[in-house]
């Protein structure tokens, strides 16, 4: 069996010779959450939502940022908050095949050049160890964003790698969350 790398490319957890590797790799059961951060510390989530209030008070569409959200939860294998966002985003009136797409939004047809910025410039801030944040990046936000709106989209990307760490870190569940946005709602419930 050929190595199937995760999202950072790194294929060694996965390789194997066989079919039954890939199977052991993959847990059975969801991990229980390991604490609750929001009440053990409910200044850290008063501190992310704060950073969101920013965002959600820019010029920044709704749905562009919960593409934005989506694609860095992707990245960052953070089921509960691709659950999430997958849910707002179609509640705000997302199409439902981009949704499916935004993981490979290079190759689909469907995003726009400003949705394409957006997306390119979450990759790089998500995996930045690996990019730096290349200069032909920040150029095409450059072109599709004004100053405040390239703040404001960074400060968004900076908040849901946050709300990933949170969540991957302490294994917050997916499944229950339960969206209360609708089309025409801001940025931020």
């Amino acid at each position: 069996m050929d190595a199937i790398p995760n999202a950072t490319g790194d294929a060694g957890a996965l390789a194997g010779s066989s079919g039954d590797r890939l199977h052991e790799a993959l847990p059975t059961q969801p991990t229980p959450m390991r604490l609750d951060y929001r009440t053990v510390l409910p200044e850290a989530s008063r501190a992310l939502r704060g950073l969101e209030e920013v965002v959600g008070s820019s010029t920044l569409e709704p749905r562009l940022l919960e593409l934005v959200r989506q694609r860095a939860s992707q990245i960052n294998g953070c089921a509960y908050c691709l659950d999430m966002h997958t849910k707002d985003a179609r509640a705000i009136g997302e199409d439902e095949q981009r949704l499916h797409l935004v993981a490979v939004w290079r190759e689909a047809p469907f995003f726009a050049p400003r949705e394409r910025a957006a997306l390119a410039w979450t990759e790089a801030l998500t995996l930045l160890p690996e990019t730096g944040a290349p200069d032909d990046v920040y150029a095409a936000v450059a072109r599709a964003f004004d100053p405040a709106e390239q703040v404001a989209l960074t400060l968004a990307i900076v908040a849901i790698n946050g709300w990933n760490r949170l969540a991957v870190g302490f294994r917050r569940p997916a499944g229950s969350y339960v969206s209360s946005r609708h089309p025409g709602s801001p940025a931020m419930p």
